[in-house]
């Protein structure tokens, strides 16, 4: 009997996630309210402990992004990569650059460094995780730069498409600049997706095209700091995103089928990011530290600023 109030009150007391968690599923609820969701139950200590949610958040945005990919148009997505391509190219290299530079003029940890800037060059989380392990970074110096731009995501997903509806930014300039400019997956679709469908579905194919810099990145920086390129991880969902376009390009009979993934892909992705709300803690902003921070805010000013003043100019 005592066993099984435990597990009663130990169930119980895990329902107003999961219940918040459901609601996020609803239309009603917009990307940057989930995030807030998140950290607000985090916040009060609701979020259970005895789940791995980053395990199941990277499971469920790999799901939503591959969902997405069959709402791609064929056509627009290869006119939006060969468009972006030397956009693409040129940002995560100056990234790189302005991020070395930074580091030694900051005395940061020269492999804290490189984790801020390759996340903030890339895929955020993606590519910090595929270097470390490249690199042979120390936990706390992996720690560090996941929470730095942790923080920055969080921001970019209210204040992106506050600026893009401020300079009356069109779908498909928003969609190139989020996907250039934000850190992580998950804040790109989801900044992107509040702006409007059609900025989603260019945000999308952008990102994605930059997220395959992971793997040439990681070997590079594996040759840099005499790591190990073994350990290098590959991100196979991108794979899946590009053969759902293939499929829904291919068989067009099943489109009514197709708008029904893409909607739903759209309320999974609002749940990845009430998930990783909930994974943000008043002690990880603490730990994020002062330098690393900066160095986290002056790239993003740097390849946000000069992103967008391309894009305004040039598109």
């Amino acid at each position: 009997m005592p066993l099984n109030n435990a597990v009663k009150r130990f169930q119980t007391s895990d329902m107003p996630f999961f219940f918040v968690a459901l609601i996020c599923l609803l239309p009603i609820i917009s990307s940057p309210v989930a995030l807030i969701l998140g950290f607000s139950l985090a916040s009060l200590g609701l979020v259970p402990a005895r789940f791995n949610i980053a395990a199941a958040t990277k499971k469920l945005l790999s799901y939503s992004i591959i969902g997405l990919g069959f709402g791609i148009h064929l056509e627009q997505a290869i006119e939006a990569s060969k468009q972006g391509l030397g956009l693409i190219v040129c940002s995560i290299f100056f990234t790189l650059i302005i991020g070395w530079l930074l580091t030694k003029i900051l005395r940061i940890e020269q492999k804290t460094g490189h984790l801020i800037a390759s996340g903030t060059a890339i895929c955020g989380g993606s590519a910090i995780a595929a270097v470390a392990p490249a690199i042979n970074a120390r936990d706390d110096q992996t720690s560090l730069a996941l929470a730095t731009v942790f923080v920055l995501n969080s921001v970019a997903l209210f204040v992106f498409p506050a600026i893009g509806h401020l300079l009356d930014m069109s779908q498909h300039a928003f969609g190139t600049w989020a996907a250039i400019a934000i850190h992580d997956t998950s804040s790109v679709v989801g900044a992107a997706g509040a702006y409007g469908d059609e900025a989603l579905r260019t945000a999308t194919t952008l990102k994605l095209a930059r997220a395959l810099w992971i793997i040439p990145i990681a070997f590079i920086s594996a040759l840099l700091f005499k790591g190990d390129s073994k350990k290098i991880g590959i991100p196979y969902f991108i794979l899946f995103y590009c053969l759902a376009i293939f499929f829904a390009h291919y068989v067009p009979s099943l489109q009514s089928v197709y708008d029904q993934i893409f909607v739903a892909a759209k309320r999974i992705l609002v749940l990845c990011l009430f998930l990783i709300g909930s994974g943000i803690t008043v002690q990880k902003l603490r730990t994020s530290g002062f330098k690393p921070l900066l160095l986290g805010i002056l790239l993003w000013l740097a390849i946000g600023i000069g992103s967008l003043t391309y894009i305004q100019t040039g598109l």
